[in-house]
């Protein structure tokens, strides 16, 4: 558990998850990222095993994590001090560690059931290094769920530079989903499942109210994610989310 963080990193980091995108996430259900969370954990709970241990890589607060603690031994692991010193407190029950995404190595071979990397390969150098070591910490059979910006979206296409995937600038590995396949494959995870969450960043036309846009595009994502399914297209959404299990 992280006990203390250095005072000078607090700021920031604070700073970063008390914006609009985290602020009261917790306890409010119109928060596209609060029923992102329980969206996820669903999954985990549909296609993982019932019970095991359960990592996920940038866990951040820790949210998706809470609402797996009931029935997992849950890990979390980030580079974020502030951020893990405030999933420990949202998760007492879980195990935290100040660790980056390509440096698993303080966790033994084969240890975990399932493992979660939502949005974050986008964000490194060698996101090779780090589905390798994912699959190292697998257990034959464990699952992984690793979300990432589509490159393949019909939204990428109609958005171009202005697409949500190239407005944050710290994601510097977005790979085509054909890409991210094989990747999984070389290391031995065997995808079962590679679809996409829907168009949720509306607008994505000038002559129809952003208002309407986004009950209209947005409406097949909300029923999937509501209802836990796995249904919608690759191209039809902006993520790419992809179930693999371990060979």
């Amino acid at each position: 558990m992280i006990d203390r963080i250095p005072e000078e990193q607090s700021k920031f980091n604070q700073d970063y998850f008390s914006s609009e995108a985290y602020a009261k996430v917790s306890f409010d259900r119109y928060s596209q990222y609060w029923w992102s969370n329980r969206y996820y954990a669903k999954l985990v709970r549909k296609y993982g095993p019932r019970s095991g241990r359960v990592l996920e890589i940038g866990c951040g607060l820790g949210h998706l994590l809470e609402w797996l603690v009931d029935h997992y031994d849950v890990y979390g692991t980030d580079i974020n001090p502030w951020a893990l010193f405030e999933a420990s407190k949202n998760v007492p029950e879980g195990k935290f560690l100040l660790l980056s995404a390509i440096d698993l190595g303080v966790f033994p071979d084969e240890v975990f059931q399932v493992v979660i990397a939502k949005h974050v390969v986008e964000h490194l150098s060698d996101p090779e290094c780090a589905i390798a070591e994912i699959s190292r910490v697998l257990v034959p059979g464990g699952l992984l769920l690793l979300a990432t910006p589509n490159t393949a979206s019909i939204a990428r296409s109609a958005k171009k530079s202005g697409w949500i995937g190239y407005q944050d600038p710290t994601h510097i590995s977005l790979w085509s989903p054909d890409k991210w396949i094989n990747s999984l494959r070389i290391n031995h995870l065997k995808p079962r499942k590679v679809y996409s969450d829907g168009l949720w960043d509306a607008p994505y036309v000038t002559w129809l109210p952003a208002s309407i846009q986004k009950v209209l595009f947005g409406a097949p994502g909300g029923v999937q994610a509501v209802l836990g399914l796995s249904v919608i297209p690759l191209r039809m959404g902006e993520s790419m989310i992809a179930l693999a299990v371990k060979s």
